[in-house]
């Protein structure tokens, strides 16, 4: 199934801008600038969208308003509005699990705690979406992860995050194509 939807989580805001719980936007603005678009708010979405349209490749992308606790809400709207099924929409996200600069591909699976991906599985009623997961790193204690996700990296770790968000946007056309094991063996190697 090629991607139809490709969603960027994050809070909006300046003052949320350039924190590690934005690398879902981070990943999104990249494949605008790609395919050179801009986003427009669009209210009955509660996001900003653009669309990518050529002969091959009909993708919505997306970035919810709604903060992050709510980033479901406006993935299920614009979903049902475009009767877009769940196993062609793919979710960035940031990702404690993982070092900055790894970037990993799946499907489906649990929401690992992340609130977005907690409040997309509730409101798609299904799991069975695509993730992109943005590796920001661990701060060590859970204790700290809101204080972390809601700060900025470190210039190096920043660096890292650009980098793999410039190997995954290589991926990018695999999966308007449907070809989600190529891109996921060229991502992970």
């Amino acid at each position: 199934m090629s991607i139809g939807l490709v969603v960027g989580l994050g809070n909006p805001g300046g003052r949320y801008a350039n924190t590690r719980h934005n690398a879902g936007f981070w990943f999104v603005d990249a494949v605008a600038r790609d395919y050179r678009l801009s986003f427009r708010t669009e209210s009955r979405f509660s996001g900003e969208v653009a669309r990518i349209q050529t002969a091959d490749i009909d993708c919505w992308l997306l970035k919810p308003q709604t903060f992050m606790n709510r980033s479901g809400v406006a993935i299920q709207a614009m979903a049902q509005f475009y009767k877009i099924p769940v196993n062609a929409i793919l979710v960035a996200h940031d990702e404690l699990d993982l070092s900055p600069g790894t970037v990993r591909l799946k499907v489906g699976g649990g929401h690992g705690g992340h609130n977005g991906l907690r409040d997309t599985v509730q409101q798609l009623a299904s799991a069975e979406f695509s993730r992109l997961r943005l590796g920001i790193g661990h701060p060590g204690h859970r204790d700290q992860v809101v204080d972390y996700v809601l700060s900025a990296p470190t210039d190096s770790d920043r660096h890292a995050m650009d980098e793999a968000i410039t190997r995954s946007l290589a991926v990018i056309p695999l999966l308007f194509a449907g070809e989600f094991n190529k891109a996921m063996q060229q991502l992970h190697r």
